[in-house]
């Protein structure tokens, strides 16, 4: 398996209550967090690349004692992470599945195993437990995700999205096509999922919720320091 995590991004909304370093360079339990993430990928056997773009120095001195593939997008602050994605496209096996996740993302050991053992050929990972506050939505029908978006009214959300995707080695062929499509048709100030969401009328991309285990996206200076108490309270 192989994994893509993505980091170009300059995060404005935290980008006032943290020094002008990657949100995914922040410190959790003593270590950064897109280090953390990779050595509990690693961990499984998942082979790992990031793609960097703002202040993408910090990153690769995080990253340079690991067997990590690093990827640069130079047009991080004019694409969006579709862009990043599409110049770490060669790092996708089609005879290998994939997990694709946005590296300002804390999520647990157990989570990942619950993505893993996923039988479905593409989930999203959500949280029915966010559905009234989250920031990105899914409107889902026996698990499968039929509606999307942060406008969503609130009769037609049941959770929030986590920042987490598997697709099965049987879907990436399709997930890439679409991608490149997407890409030369100049849509790149979306994001990657965008890529799932234009298949959802053509195919069934499932919703798994993890609602029962902690994770948090670092958009606000509240979900780092919920995540550092987490961290504190488990001693992790």
């Amino acid at each position: 398996m192989k994994a893509i995590l993505l980091a170009a991004g300059k995060g404005s909304r935290i980008s006032k209550n943290i020094p002008p370093i990657p949100k995914c360079t922040l410190d959790v339990g003593g270590q950064p967090l897109v280090l953390r993430t990779i050595k509990m990928l690693e961990k499984r056997g998942i082979s790992c690349a990031v793609v960097t773009g703002y202040r993408h120095e910090n990153i690769d001195e995080v990253l340079k004692d690991t067997n990590v593939t690093i990827y640069y997008n130079p047009f991080y602050d004019i694409t969006n992470s579709i862009g990043s994605l599409y110049f770490a496209k060669d790092f996708i096996d089609p005879n290998q599945d994939l997990l694709l996740g946005n590296a300002d993302v804390f999520w647990t050991d157990d989570i990942l195993d619950e993505i893993l053992a996923a039988k479905e050929q593409v989930v999203m990972l959500s949280d029915r437990t966010r559905a009234d506050d989250g920031d990105y939505f899914f409107g889902t029908e026996n698990g499968i995700i039929r509606r999307y978006g942060k406008e969503l009214k609130r009769d037609q959300r049941d959770c929030e999205y986590v920042g987490i995707a598997k697709i099965k080695k049987s879907f990436v062929p399709t997930f890439v096509t679409q991608l490149e499509y997407m890409v030369s048709h100049q849509q790149h100030g979306v994001w990657w999922e965008n890529v799932l969401y234009s298949l959802t009328s053509e195919y069934d991309i499932h919703s798994l919720d993890v609602n029962h285990k902690f994770w948090a996206e670092v958009d606000f200076i509240e979900d780092y320091e919920r995540i550092l108490d987490y961290v504190k309270t488990n001693n992790i």
